[in-house]
């Protein structure tokens, strides 16, 4: 990844011209119906960006290119609407999502030419408004007017940003390329959990609204107390009818999330793999920036926060008379609190790094600071939601979802807790405040002034979690450090049996079990790769743009192609060797190494890292002449057997009975530098 970035940059460098042309047709497709939906115009611009303080672009030409983009697809999609009106909503594809078209009317009939501005700012209807403008027969003056004020806003709100966080980590040096990657992780898993969310409730209610119409035609057939009680619940005429639902289908969807990872835990699944090598991969991204802001951000959901927030917010309730709303707070903090503590001991499961904590927090799942903030922050924005007018709702709840993911987050990142630590605490939470708002949305509402509870949760929020930050960030940053556990072993001891606690197999990021590790290698990489080199393999081409575009063709030599970088326990492999299959072998095919170090020195005199390694046999596919498409043979013998017949002094050791298959016969290659080969 890091040369393909770098040959992008040569090649932008070169020449500026095909970013400014590529801003000006990405902000152009912001405004194009269905298009604007698809390309991710926004993000890539604010990667583009990023290059302004680095001198590989230029601000001005930058702004001017985003710009005159904006304004040429909002006009461009105003004329069509203004020349064809309401025919064209009638043609393929716009006729396939009437719902956007809906909301982008409702839009534009609520604020009329103020709508072709704000629409610049929102997602969804922005590449609708200027369409539908133009249908309705907006002014052509009054809509250009609206069109070059907003692009004028526009492109600065999106470049600025970039070109703020290409200078913050032009300053960060070294730890600039760790936090950028950190920063890539966040947004993905933040974007993947929201289209989580989405989906879930997109396809949980209607299958909700079936089981309810199900159930009220049981409870329409019977006169019980239970019946009775079911027709009042589900009765549509409720204003609270869609909150129910709501909390309903989000109660039965983290309460089947839980179990799940529940059953994981227990039974040993994948996702326990998955645990160790997400731990692996966030230890090696950390850096001192990094741990001063994920600290301080974890310290904001430490109990002593909680407790502020949590009797600040009840002592409100009370002076509000709001005793029944009183009441559930304490029951929503007490019960997490309470509950979360019978899993710990029930489940006595321990945590990444020992000790961090003391008492029943020593435990590792769920996690407590992912289940308590939970239902500490996302109560407190249920009840300032339902006391609310809608506009304010779009605030508080991703405010409240942001500063939650946030804490959850800094913890997987300081090696706290497992990942399936903070899921499980994510989703106990949610399913406990989805059970406690069924019950709390049972009666009518008492006023509990949503404006000032807010303002006075963010002020104490602020207040409390400063002060706790100033007083033990020192002392947590010691806690929190990167515990560095390199295993020493005696090089006689390895290479006589201690090589069998190094892995079997390999595991990736989602804790599947792949290829066999077939080859240990104790010494130096750049001998190991001397010999090689020697003996036909060279390494790996680099992912840059051209190689890239290799793989789209079909007369490329397989040993050119870039290798498919892979995790093994959450790292990357620190050296990738290719050559092509011997003359007897398949054509089209070749033969690659991979490397990895693992947390084991050995010691003999002097101290010398272990890799571990897999190599495997790849074979090229051309579908229709195309395109390039590779498959790894499931054969580990006799890729690993034509590795020994170059390696000099190399042993090969069976794994303990039960290890063999079909596929692979239990032997491992190990190798070492010469220097040590008869120590």
């Amino acid at each position: 990844m890091t040369s393909l970035v770098s040959s992008i940059i040569e090649l932008l460098t070169a020449h500026p011209h095909i970013a400014y042309l590529a801003v000006f047709l990405l902000a152009l497709s912001e405004s194009i119906p269905i298009i604007g939906v698809v390309v991710p115009g926004t993000a890539v611009i604010l990667a583009l960006s990023t290059l302004v303080p680095s001198g590989v672009l230029l601000l001005w030409p930058l702004l001017i290119a985003a710009t005159s983009g904006a304004i040429a697809g909002d006009g461009l999609s105003f004329w069509l609407g203004h020349r064809y009106r309401r025919e064209i909503l009638g043609l393929w594809p716009l006729n396939r999502h009437p719902e956007l078209i809906q909301r982008s009317e409702a839009f534009f009939n609520r604020h009329r030419d103020k709508s072709i501005f704000f629409a610049r700012f929102t997602p969804g209807v922005r590449a609708f408004v200027p369409l539908l403008a133009g249908t309705l027969g907006m002014a052509v003056s009054r809509f250009y007017a609206v069109n070059v004020v907003s692009a004028l806003a526009w492109a600065p709100s999106h470049i600025l940003p970039g070109v703020l966080v290409g200078a913050t980590f032009s300053i960060l040096g070294a730890a600039a390329k760790p936090l950028a990657i950190l920063l890539v992780i966040l947004v993905a898993v933040g974007w993947v959990v929201l289209h989580i969310v989405r989906w879930a409730l997109h396809r949980g209610i209607p299958y909700f609204i079936v089981a309810v119409q199900r159930l009220r035609g049981w409870t329409g057939a019977h006169d019980t107390w239970l019946s009775r009680s079911l027709t009042h619940f589900l009765d549509p005429s409720r204003p609270e009818a869609r909150a129910l639902a709501l909390s309903t289908v989000l109660l039965v969807g983290a309460a089947w999330l839980f179990f799940g990872v529940l059953e994981d835990i227990i039974n040993g699944d994948p996702l326990l793999l998955a645990d160790s090598a997400i731990y692996r991969v966030l230890q090696d991204l950390r850096t001192a920036p990094g741990d001063a802001v994920m600290i301080a951000i974890t310290e904001l959901g430490d109990t002593k926060v909680v407790l502020a927030v949590t009797i600040v917010v009840l002592l409100w309730l009370m002076w509000k008379r709001a005793w029944r709303t009183a009441a559930y707070w304490l029951i929503a903090i007490a019960g997490a609190s309470g509950l979360t503590i019978v899993i710990k001991v029930a489940l006595y499961r321990a945590l990444p790094a020992e000790p961090l904590y003391s008492g029943w927090s020593a435990f590792s799942f769920p996690s407590g600071h992912s289940t308590i903030n939970v239902v500490l922050y996302g109560f407190l924005a249920f009840l300032i939601a339902r006391d609310t007018r809608p506009a304010r709702r779009l605030v508080v709840a991703p405010g409240a979802a942001t500063l939650i993911f946030l804490i959850a987050f800094s913890h997987l990142y300081l090696g706290a807790h497992w990942l399936s630590d903070v899921l499980g605490g994510l989703t106990f939470g949610s399913a406990w405040l989805a059970l406690l708002s069924l019950f709390y949305l049972r009666r009518q509402a008492e006023h509990i002034g949503s404006a000032g509870l807010l303002a006075l949760g963010c002020v104490t929020l602020l207040l409390a979690g400063g002060f706790n930050i100033y007083r033990n960030h020192t002392t947590d940053s010691s806690r929190y450090a990167v515990k560095v556990g390199t295993l020493t072993l005696a090089a006689t001891d390895w290479w006589a049996s201690d090589w069998q606690q190094l892995p079997v197999r390999r595991i990736d990021l989602t804790g599947e079990t792949n290829e066999p590790l077939t080859f240990q290698w104790a010494g130096g990489l750049p001998e190991l790769q001397d010999v090689l080199q020697r003996n036909g393999w060279r390494t790996s081409a680099a992912w840059t743009l051209l190689n890239t575009l290799n793989w789209f063709t079909v007369q490329t030599d397989p040993a050119d192609l870039p290798v498919i970088p892979l995790f093994a326990s959450g790292r990357l492999p620190s050296l990738t060797l290719v050559r092509p299959y011997n003359d007897d072998g398949p054509a089209g095919s070749r033969l690659v190494l991979r490397l990895w170090i693992v947390d084991i020195e050995l010691t003999n005199g002097r101290t010398m890292p272990l890799w571990i390694g897999s190599i495997v046999e790849e074979r090229f596919y051309h579908p229709l002449a195309l395109i390039t498409l590779t498959s790894t043979q499931p054969d580990a013998n006799t890729p690993r057997r034509m590795l020994a017949a170059v390696l000099e002094g190399g042993r090969l050791v069976s794994r303990t009975e039960g290890m063999a298959d079909a596929d692979w016969d239990g032997q491992v290659l190990l190798a070492r530098t010469v220097k040590n080969k008869n120590e």
